[in-house]
Order: structure tokens, then C-alpha cells, then sequence
């Protein structure tokens, strides 16, 4: 690879991050903590401290969730290498717990793609309330999961373990309705803060252009 040739390589690589950068630092101006977003005042333990976690908090019978989910999908979808997406369902009472165990249940099985969006479907358009393990298990056999697999995968250990990681973790963030969004395990956002769904991508944008420094500068 010739000189010319290399150092065109390396301006490409870095231009994202570059733009990044100083995207960010314009809308330092735009976006302020207390604001746009809250910082925590303990910041909570990310699955993988090494890149920048976007946590989506959510709960599959809030509509505003449901509006939310093909929008923050595209964007994750787009998100670059060291940002690490994921979502948590929050727990507020019984059902809620059920509807994370269905999640959980979707992910172990390798099925969340047809099964998530099923049950935002199940409760968001058909009304219905999925309040027992049976009227999920309706939906996992309908996108062709074995009912003794479910089952078993929904009464498993690790499965009800992760409920309950979730229900921790969203104490911690201090979550105060869905859709929210936790930015590293430190910065919580929500659309009213933010100013709409929209709005609430943008603030996480910034949010992990200045982690992105952070973590440049350490």
C-alpha cells in the first residue's frame, strides 16, 4: 500500500469520529444536564465497560414504547462498534414481570426478532393483556417455539435471574416511566427531558460522543 493510498485509509477511519467529536461539542450548547438529561448520582455497572452502553428501559404494553420501538431499532441498527446496545424491561408489578420474562425467554431461545415485536403487537393492538404464562406461551407457539421448550426456558434459573437483574437495574437508574434511556449508567433521558422520541435519540447521540471523549481522554 502506497504512503498517498494509506493516509486516505486512515483520514476515512477517523473522519467519523472526528465528526463525532465535534457534533458533540456543538450540541454541548443545546443539551445540559438537569435538562435535556439526568446524571445519576451513582452510576450503575454496564455489561461491557469496554463500550458505551445505551440502555432502552421498556415495557411491552406502553404504547409509547410500541411508537418508540421502529425508530430506536433503525437507529441501534446504526450504531457504530464501540457503542453496545440493549434493552431492559422494566418491572412494576406481576404482569410486568411475566412480560420481562418473556423477553428474557425470546432472547435464550434466539427469537426475539419475530417474538418482540408479536407481543407489542399481542398487547398494543389486540388488547391483549398477556396476565399468565399461558397467553404468552400463545405467542412463542405461534412463531414456531416448542410449548415444552418454552417452558421450560421461561421457568429457567437464568431466565428468572434476568428478570430480576432487570427490576435492580432499573431502581438504580431511578426510572420514572418508559420509554427511557440509560446512557452508559450514567445518564438517564426520557422524551419529556428531551423534547420527544426524536429528541431523546439526539440527547443519546450527544451523550455518547462526550462518553466517547471521555474514554479518549483517560
Amino acid at each position: 500500500m502506497t504512503y498517498r493510498l494509506k493516509h486516505l485509509v486512515m483520514t476515512c477511519l477517523l473522519l467519523p469520529l472526528a465528526f463525532s467529536i465535534s457534533t458533540a461539542t456543538a450540541q454541548g450548547e443545546q443539551y445540559k444536564a438537569g435538562t435535556h438529561y439526568e446524571v445519576l448520582e451513582t452510576p450503575v455497572r454496564t455489561s461491557d465497560p469496554k463500550r458505551i452502553e445505551v440502555a432502552e428501559v421498556f415495557w411491552y404494553g406502553c404504547s409509547h414504547c410500541f411508537s418508540f420501538e421502529p425508530m430506536v431499532s433503525t437507529w441501534a441498527s446504526q450504531l457504530p462498534e464501540d457503542v453496545n446496545f440493549v434493552q431492559s424491561p422494566a418491572i412494576w408489578h406481576k404482569n410486568m414481570e411475566l412480560h420481562a420474562r418473556a423477553y428474557y425467554t425470546a432472547k435464550a431461545l434466539k427469537v426475539v426478532d419475530p417474538v418482540h415485536l408479536a407481543i407489542f403487537e399481542a398487547m398494543n393492538l389486540k388488547r391483549n393483556k398477556l396476565a399468565s404464562k399461558e397467553a404468552i406461551a400463545e405467542i412463542f407457539v405461534a412463531q414456531g417455539v416448542d410449548l415444552d421448550k418454552f417452558n421450560k426456558t421461561f421457568d429457567s434459573f437464568g431466565v428468572v435471574s434476568a428478570a430480576k437483574q432487570a427490576d435492580a437495574r432499573q431502581r438504580s437508574y431511578g426510572i420514572k416511566g418508559t420509554p427511557e434511556m440509560v446512557v452508559n449508567g450514567k445518564y438517564r433521558l426520557s422524551a419529556k427531558m428531551a423534547g420527544g422520541q426524536g429528541g431523546m435519540l439526539k440527547v443519546a447521540d450527544y451523550l455518547i460522543g462526550l462518553e466517547r471523549q471521555n474514554k479518549a481522554a483517560q
